[in-house]
């Protein structure tokens, strides 16, 4: 019995990347930049896979594991013209999780480093944080 949970915790750790730390969040957004994906678990349970877009040639989108730090409805970039963040959900200083209109750049590359989603996803997720808290929210960005 022992053994079988052991396995079972290391193949959840391989899936959700989880860490020491990640195991008492009850949400974990895995953002996986090669395949351009977020998997979303609730309670273990995978409950969402979307694609996304994460920093295109000449950016940066960081890896590894946050909780959310703050969450904007709306937000508008001071840095780049006020473009609208529908939904975001800020996890390192001025890196998001954001609703895009930009749905047909969804699954490569593009953007400044945000991880983007399409909108409505991000409101699914943005409101999914909201109801576990971000005490309970781990953000895992991996290559």
């Amino acid at each position: 019995m022992k053994n079988s949970l052991l396995v079972a915790i290391a193949f959840a750790s391989m899936l959700f990347g989880a860490t020491a730390q990640g195991w008492s969040a009850s949400l974990v957004a895995r953002v996986d930049i090669s395949s351009q994906t977020m998997t979303v678990a609730k309670n273990g349970r995978v409950i969402h896979r979307w694609r996304v877009s994460t920093a295109r040639p000449g950016y940066w989108t960081p890896r590894g594991t946050w909780s959310p730090k703050r969450l904007h409805r709306m937000w508008y970039s001071r840095k780049y013209d006020m473009s609208p963040m529908p939904y975001s959900v800020f996890f390192l200083g001025g890196y998001a999780i954001h609703g895009t209109n930009y749905v047909k750049s969804l699954g490569r590359p593009a953007s400044h480093g945000c991880i983007r989603l399409q909108t409505g996803n991000a409101a699914q997720f943005y409101s999914l944080v909201q109801q576990v808290g971000r005490g309970n929210t781990r953000i895992t960005v991996v290559n």
